[in-house]
């Protein structure tokens, strides 16, 4: 199995900064994509941003230019750094990582993180 554990989130005043860490663990190979999604309440679970193995990376439109994702391969941990915060960032965070648990196997899995909540004050 796969466990993601993710930290970092909290309450913070508009403007302000936090930065989320999840690390993976267990039966891993490789790991392909690992991304941040997020669901407010009353809203359906959104794509924040991803990151390829190779680095590439993809962000909603409405965190661009304020949020960057990044990754640490040799740790199996995705970060993101979320700056100049909104009251419309207000949401669950959920890390999501897309595994291969063998060498040789093609087979991927999609393994998600309990969530972690950071509220941004007005």
């Amino acid at each position: 199995q796969v466990q993601l554990v993710e930290s970092g989130g909290g309450l913070v005043q508009a403007g302000g900064s936090l930065r989320l860490s999840c690390a993976a663990s267990g039966s891993i190979a490789s790991i392909n994509a690992m991304g941040w999604y997020r669901q407010a309440p009353g809203k359906q679970r959104e794509l924040v941003a991803s990151i390829t193995s190779g680095g590439n990376t993809n962000y909603s439109d409405s965190v661009k230019g304020r949020f960057t994702i990044s990754r640490d391969n040799a740790k199996n941990t995705v970060y993101l750094q979320m700056n100049s915060l909104k009251p419309e960032d207000t949401a669950v965070y959920y890390c999501n990582a897309v595994v291969r648990r063998s060498f040789g196997v093609r087979k991927l899995y999609d393994y998600w993180g309990q969530g972690t909540q950071v509220t941004v004050s007005s």
